[in-house]
């Protein structure tokens, strides 16, 4: 028998017996998250790293009753044996992210290294994310026609927020709830209506709202201006700067203040614009009714595209998350 076909007989027998063999059982890691609309986000994360030897189960903190959110999630996990082996907690940030260990809820997220935690506020942020609603428009309206400079707008409205932002963010790493709270917050850094014609002219008003409260601040607490300028200098390597505001307030906010405000009247526009296309080249009214039924059966709700938006996958916030996953998954 030549050397060639005893190789040939001897990789066939080694095919069919590892073929025959059961199957090496997979590490199971289970993932908790907060809510029902964390679970594609974590899902599309995780699914990144599964192998033949490794996967992940999605799953809210509680599987005896409905109990959901941050704290569910941690207390679960918080004394869990098996926490790092075989169960990790996946949990927005909030600002534990920034509060650095301000906070023994931020001391616990940061230092455990089987929490995963967005760094952005909330999901939410990353699905606003600046460079991906361009895309978010096209997938809703099927119109590619650009109309607003997003990454510019999100910069300039972030520039905007920046300074206002590190006052709010102050006052909570001293636990003070009452000077300047979220909401009081939110509520100067709120678009209006945005008219297309000037889009940035809503970004004006914001800065007259955002310029008085500033005075306000520097005038009562003259001797907090320092460290709230020091502590713009602490969160430049957490990744907030003056252009990446938008990524660590409010995810809610940001998505329905402000992101939502901008894609509601852009993809209007796109959606009437692509019904005068079809108008203009129908032949008859039967063919015009026809090609019009046709596009709007294409189209989805702005929002509901928006929530499944994942094109966040090159923001700098995501490569963290990533490297997080992967030293979990070279811990014993």
């Amino acid at each position: 028998m030549s050397l060639t076909l005893l190789h040939n007989l001897t990789s066939d027998y080694l095919d069919a017996a590892r073929r025959l063999s059961p199957p090496k059982k997979r590490r199971r890691i289970v993932a908790y998250v907060e809510s029902y609309d964390d679970v594609a986000f974590w899902r599309t994360l995780l699914s990144e790293f599964e192998t033949d030897e490794c996967c992940f189960q999605v799953m809210l903190p509680s599987q005896t009753s409905l109990s959901k959110g941050k704290k569910t999630v941690l207390l679960n996990t918080l004394n869990a044996d098996k926490l790092g082996g075989s169960l990790i907690a996946c949990v927005d940030s909030d600002y534990d992210f920034l509060m650095q260990g301000a906070t023994a809820l931020s001391r616990h997220i940061n230092r455990n290294p089987y929490v995963l935690q967005t760094y952005a506020y909330a999901i939410e942020n990353y699905l606003c994310c600046a460079e991906t609603l361009h895309d978010v428009c096209v997938q809703a309206t099927l119109n590619d026609r650009q109309l607003l400079d997003f990454p510019e707008f999100m910069r300039r409205y972030s520039r905007l927020a920046y300074p206002l932002f590190l006052w709010h963010i102050w006052f909570y790493r001293r636990h003070d709830n009452a000077t300047f709270p979220m909401y009081d917050f939110n509520r100067f850094v709120r678009l209006q209506e945005i008219s297309l014609e000037h889009p940035y002219r809503c970004l004006d008003d914001m800065r007259r709202r955002v310029d008085s409260k500033l005075s306000e601040l520097r005038t009562r607490y003259p001797q907090d201006i320092e460290h709230v300028d020091a502590l713009g200098r602490e969160l430049t390597p957490l990744g907030l700067t003056p252009d990446t505001t938008y990524l660590y307030i409010q995810g809610h906010h940001l998505m329905d203040g402000v992101v939502m405000k901008l894609l509601n009247p852009v993809c209007t526009q796109l959606r009437r614009e692509r019904e005068k296309e079809i108008r203009r080249l129908a032949v008859h009214d039967k063919q015009f009714r026809n090609e019009l039924t046709a596009y709007e059966n294409c189209l989805a709700g702005v929002r509901l595209v928006l929530k499944k938006n994942d094109g966040y996958k090159e923001l700098y916030l995501y490569r963290w998350m990533r490297e997080d996953v992967q030293r979990i998954l070279e811990k014993k």
